[in-house]
This record gives structure tokens, C-alpha cells and sequence, in this order.
């Protein structure tokens, strides 16, 4: 048999060291475009940062290493430029000396990634704009952002133009993951970084009100955002610089543009051979990784996917998901029934000193698909034991169904903990678990590393207290007119309040139940919702209509500006 992958790096590489793990015999040969085959793309940004020094600490495996390890025939710098289904042959180009070669397979394995996006803007090929996506590209921003490092006179050799110092400002397009990576590691280097962004909000994948949480950590670094508000154009100055120009008429002075807008999968050779391409613009495919040709296989950025929560058509460029794919697709080609589960989105992303962690489906997602049968909450644990040095708040948001308690999905930011309790998250919505599952959940505990009551368990337990009807709900975007009752002490309300909230501590209350409606349901308010779990307790076994709102005032201080 012989199997033929086009694009490695995460699905093409994965495909060809698995099926050689499972097939000895079969004749296996792996293309590239590129000059690497194998490399670590989400370490780009880092490099470009110098917290990973040397380049060669991000190149995975080169064409010797899968020669000698797994006898895998590698061509690097060579791209697949048509596909015959009926001759079962691809038809290879060398991109250095545009000989074009054919060659036959019994299996096909489509890898060949996502293509950063890159408007035909004006402007946009000036010197110094950049996308981030390959080992060069890395070394190409490198090199620029190094250039005039000591002050000197002439013409630069990138813009013709005089240049006397390095690099000092910088804009990021885009407020994704490549985008808000590439923006902690030029402020790193010291560099003032504008964030520009089309959308209302960052990371377009979190609920807005918990990006709120993660803009706040970039102005706290002294990050400029820009947001609704998205790039027209750019230009190039007297002094060999840039301006970025943008829909609303600003002007945007940069050294450097990194453009991280978004990439869309690569599907142009697909798409010629005439393979069904899915209605989101990726290369359909089943649960076993199979095309519309059942001889050809796609892995990795360039497919759709199933959303694991909701079973909808997606397109969710990870390379955790690429490599199980790659790995998926090699096992049915060796015979065995292995299928794809989908994808549920589990990600995080370093934001300075912070994390921000996600996995399955954001409330507004279930919006857009008309979902009523769902309940949120916000809770404001922290990250260890309280008694022991340097626990931080942790921000938790979870979603899952009022009528069955199933966790449906999870958002979490904090300094510390965060990849702990994501991943905790996503096993739970890997294996259908319920809030209540949550709630009985053993997950390791010592001082330095969590509490006996773990933040998974208390979402579990927060959320249970919600559904067996003990602790019932509201939310600050639905609250014109209501009663509130603030059980905060006197101290706390000089810092921030709410106007015409009664307040009455938690000690005092259950003396002074009498200054309370009983015709008026009452919402409950503290600083993160546990006083008011406690006071909202009291109201309603004394008779009383009462719900807690969710998270407090600090939920408030972020759920108010994302509206």
C-alpha cells in the first residue's frame, strides 16, 4: 500500500508516525511545501519574543528523523498542485526548480493547514507587515525587529529609506490567539503595541463579558485597544515607517504591523479535485477523517468539524485536534474503526501574568442557535488554599442545561490554576457529565495547589445549589425595576454600589427581616455571591421570593461593559 500526506507539521506529521507504528510495510511519503516538516507553529510567537531562543527548538522532527525512525520518505519544498481521483495520482511541483513529478497512491491524506488571511488592503505588501505562521516568518519579523539596533546612517535595506534606530511601535491586526500572543511578546521586547480589532471585543470565541476581563490585563500592561474598529489600509511615511489606517479614519503610527486576523483553510487543491468543500469553507469530511473520495483523507485546519456540545458544522484551527486527526485518519487506513469524536474548542492562552482558559460552547453561541435550556454561573474562587501564599481570584464562568444539569461548557481566567481546572472541564464535557458529577468530582488537593473544595467542585456544587432550587438565579442584564437587597458591609459600598439597592449586612439580616418586601421578589447582591447565597437562604426560608445574583458586584463591574 502505498500512502501519500500532503502538508506535515501537526495532522500530516501525526498520519505518518502513527500509520508506520501500525503498518511496517506500507510505503509512505510525506510533502511539504515548506522547508520544515515538522515544526512547532504555536512557539512562533515566543520565538519572535526570545523566550524560546534558538530556532531549532521549535523544528519537532526534520526529514532525517522520520527517515531513520519510522522509514517515512519526506520531500520538503515540494507542493502538491493537482489531484486525478480517477488515476488515484497528485501531481508534485519543487518550488525551487518547478519540475513537476507524478505520483501514484492507494491512500491520500490532505494536511495542508490554514492559510493566514491577508486582505488585498491598500498598502498591505509595504516592508514591515508580517504574518505569523511559518518557521521563516518567525525569523523574517526577527530580523526586522533587530534591524538598527545601534544607531546608524544610510539607506535601510528593507525600505530604502533612512532608518537611525530599531523598532519601537508596534500595531497587532487582530485580537485572536496569534494576535494577543504576539502582543505580550512585543511588549516583552519593549515595544508600544496598539491592538487593533474589528470586533467589540478580543478573543471572539469567549462570551464578551469575560474578553472584558482579559482587555483589562492588556491596558494594565500599557497596551493601546482599538476595537470596533477595523483596518482600511496602510501607508508608508517620510521616515520609512508605517501608519495603519482604519475604517473610522484613525491613523496608527508603527514600526512593525503584525496582521493576525484569522486564517481560512487551505482548500484550493481540494476544491480542483473536486472533493466537497462544507458550507463553513473547510474540506468535509466524516467521523473517520474520510472525504467525499473514499480513498482521501483531511486532517488538521483545512477541514470542518463537528462541534462535540452542539453536533454543528465548525471550523476550530488547534493542533491538539489536528494531531488526534492525523492519528484517527491513520488508523482507518490501517483497518481499524476509529472515529473522531469533534471538536469542543479546549484552548487557553497567556495574557502577561494571566490565563485565559475555554472549553465547549459559549453562551452566545447558544443564542445564536436559539437554546433556551440553559443556565450560566459566574463564581470568584481562589486558585489554592487562602491560607497559603499567593492565591489568586480565579473568574469562572459555566454553562449546562436546567433540565438535566449536563456541563455544556466553561470559561476561566485567573493568574494561577487556570490549565488545571480547563482541562478538568473538558474531560467532564468529553464524558457527558453533569454539574452533579462536578459536584462528587476527586481532584488532587494540598495547600499549594488547590483547596479541599476545589473551584471544579464548587461550580459543581454552585451549580446544583441553582438547579435543586436552593439557590435560584438572576442576572444583571435583566434587572430594570427589581428589588435589590445589598448584604454587603457599610465599608464595602464607599468602594462601589448600586443606586437605590437597600443594604442591610449579613449579620443584621435575619433581625431585620421586617424592613423587607414580601409582595416583591428580592435579588440578593455581595461582593462574589456567597453572602448572598447565604442571605438568599434566609429570605426564602422565612417566606420570602428571593434569587442570588450571580457573581455579585464583581461579575457586575465586567457583565455591564460588554453590553
Amino acid at each position: 500500500m502505498k500512502v501519500i500526506i500532503v502538508g506535515g507539521v501537526a495532522g500530516g506529521a501525526s498520519c505518518a508516525a502513527r500509520l508506520r507504528r501500525l503498518n511496517e510495510t506500507a510505503k509512505i511519503l510525506m510533502v511539504e511545501r515548506g522547508p520544515y516538516v515538522s515544526y512547532a507553529n504555536c512557539g512562533l510567537p515566543y520565538h519572535v519574543g526570545g523566550i524560546i531562543e534558538k530556532e531549532s527548538s521549535l523544528l519537532v522532527a526534520t526529514e532525517q528523523t522520520f527517515h531513520d525512525m519510522f522509514d517515512v520518505s519526506v520531500r520538503t519544498g515540494c507542493e502538491a498542485i493537482a489531484i486525478s481521483l480517477k488515476k488515484k495520482t497528485v501531481d508534485l511541483r519543487n518550488v525551487a526548480t518547478g519540475e513537476v513529478s507524478t505520483e501514484s497512491y492507494d491512500k491520500l491524506v490532505l494536511s495542508p493547514g490554514a492559510a493566514p488571511i491577508r486582505p488585498p488592503l491598500p498598502g498591505i505588501d509595504l516592508p514591515g507587515i508580517f504574518s505569523v505562521r511559518t518557521v521563516p516568518d518567525a525569523r523574517t519579523i526577527r530580523e526586522w525587529l533587530h534591524r538598527g539596533s545601534e544607531p546608524r546612517t544610510g539607506l535601510d535595506s528593507y525600505t530604502g529609506l533612512q532608518v537611525v534606530t530599531k523598532p519601537k511601535r508596534a500595531v497587532v491586526v487582530g485580537g485572536g490567539f496569534i494576535g494577543l500572543e504576539m502582543v505580550e511578546n512585543l511588549s516583552h521586547l519593549g515595544l508600544e503595541v496598539t491592538l487593533v480589532e474589528k470586533l467589540n471585543q478580543v478573543m471572539p470565541p469567549l462570551d464578551p463579558e469575560m474578553a472584558r476581563l482579559v482587555e483589562r490585563y492588556l491596558i494594565k500592561h500599557g497596551v493601546r485597544l482599538e476595537l470596533n474598529d477595523g483596518v482600511a489600509g496602510f501607508r508608508q511615511v517620510a521616515d520609512g515607517s508605517l501608519e495603519v489606517l482604519t475604517g473610522s479614519g484613525k491613523a496608527h503610527p508603527a514600526d512593525v504591523v503584525i496582521l493576525a486576523i484569522g486564517v481560512r483553510p487551505e482548500t484550493a487543491l481540494a476544491k480542483s479535485a473536486g472533493i466537497e468543500i462544507g458550507q463553513r469553507g473547510g474540506i468535509r469530511v466524516d467521523e473517520h477523517m474520510r472525504t467525499s473520495d473514499p480513498d482521501i483523507f483531511a486532517v488538521g485546519d483545512a477541514v470542518e468539524v463537528k462541534d462535540y456540545v452542539t453536533g454543528q458544522w465548525t471550523l476550530i484551527p488547534l493542533a491538539g485536534p489536528a494531531n488526534r486527526q492525523g492519528r484517527i485518519a491513520a488508523d482507518v487506513i490501517a483497518g481499524r474503526d476509529t472515529r473522531y469524536r469533534g471538536t469542543q474548542g479546549t484552548s487557553i492562552c497567556q495574557v502577561f501574568e494571566a490565563a485565559i482558559g475555554q472549553t465547549g460552547v459559549s453562551e452566545k453561541t447558544l443564542l445564536q442557535l436559539g437554546d433556551t435550556d440553559f443556565e450560566k454561573i459566574y463564581l470568584y474562587p481562589n486558585s489554592h488554599a487562602g491560607y497559603y501564599p499567593d492565591a489568586k481570584m480565579m473568574a469562572i464562568k459555566v454553562m449546562f442545561r436546567k433540565s438535566d444539569g449536563l456541563l455544556l461548557g466553561a470559561q476561566v481566567l485567573a493568574e494561577d490554576g487556570v490549565a488545571k481546572r480547563i482541562d478538568a472541564f473538558a474531560m467532564a464535557i468529553q464524558m457527558k457529565a453533569t454539574i452533579y458529577d462536578l459536584e462528587e468530582a476527586e481532584l488532587c488537593y494540598a495547600p499549594p495547589f488547590g483547596s479541599a473544595k476545589d473551584p471544579v467542585n464548587f461550580a459543581g456544587m454552585v451549580a446544583a445549589n441553582v438547579l435543586h432550587g436552593d439557590m435560584p438565579l438572576s442576572h444583571w442584564s435583566s434587572l430594570d425595576g427589581v428589588f435589590i437587597l445589598d448584604v454587603r458591609n457599610p465599608a464595602e459600598l464607599k468602594v462601589e454600589s448600586v443606586p437605590g439597592a437597600l443594604n442591610i449586612p449579613l449579620p443584621q439580616l435575619r433581625h431585620r427581616l421586617d424592613e423587607l418586601p414580601r409582595d416583591r421578589e428580592i435579588h440578593v447582591i455581595c461582593r462574589s455571591g456567597g453572602r448572598a447565597y447565604f442571605a438568599t437562604r434566609i429570605l426564602l426560608q422565612n417566606g420570602f421570593k428571593a434569587r442570588n445574583l450571580s457573581g455579585g458586584m464583581l461579575s457586575r463591574s465586567h457583565a455591564a461593559s460588554s453590553h
